[in-house]
């Protein structure tokens, strides 16, 4: 791989904006948010994270004419046979439309475990990291991450976004919310997906 300068970030999502500049930041990349080039978003018809995390990082580079990073990321929770899942982002759109946002989308999840005990609630995040080095890659890099946690009956922390106030990680005693920005960045489905896009990209300069 050339050596690269800059790279597309394909998503709109502010919180994951500022995650992955902060992990990309210090291997000297320029990172650009789509939001700089353009407004629209492709449709996710794929069924996996991977699926849509390529879709989205061809549509971007497509839209730019640059490399492109993307990522589909989602929460799976075991009562609840893995969902939200792919549709994490959009969960409670069925009931709240084009208002479902960060907290109608916790809220919904909230009500589905009303009645799951603590010991039983158990989460993980997932994502998919993928580059594409140009809109027709025929060999997209991937990254993967996994995160294991417990969902909590109630939110705790500010910081974080999505569903990280109710997201407890047990070893800590907090919720990925509570955590400071670097550690999470380290420990988190994204960072791990991310550094692992990188290190591969790092391997084929």
């Amino acid at each position: 791989m050339p050596e690269l300068t800059k790279v597309v970030l394909a998503t709109g999502n502010a919180g994951k904006i500022v995650e992955m500049t902060d992990i990309l930041h210090p291997y000297g990349w320029e990172v650009i948010p789509q939001s700089q080039f353009f407004d629209s978003e492709v449709e996710e018809t794929g069924l996996t994270f991977i699926e849509n995390a390529i879709l989205k990082a061809r549509y971007a580079s497509e839209q730019t004419g640059l490399p492109a990073i993307a990522d589909d990321s989602g929460i799976e929770v075991s009562a609840l046979k893995g969902q939200p899942g792919i549709y994490s982002s959009r969960y409670s759109q069925d009931i709240y439309g084009e208002q479902a946002n960060d907290q109608t989308n916790l809220k919904k999840l909230l009500d589905e475990l009303k009645s799951v005990p603590q010991g039983q609630r158990q989460a993980s995040y997932y994502c998919a990291m993928v580059y594409v080095e140009h809109a027709e890659d025929p060999i997209p890099i991937i990254g993967l991450g996994r995160w294991y946690g417990d969902i909590l009956e109630a939110p705790r922390g500010d910081g974080g976004f999505g569903y990280d106030p109710v997201f407890w990680v047990e070893e800590l005693d907090k919720t990925a919310a509570e955590l400071p920005k670097a550690q999470k960045n380290r420990m988190s489905h994204r960072g791990q997906a991310l550094n692992s896009l990188v290190m591969q990209l790092r391997r084929g300069a």
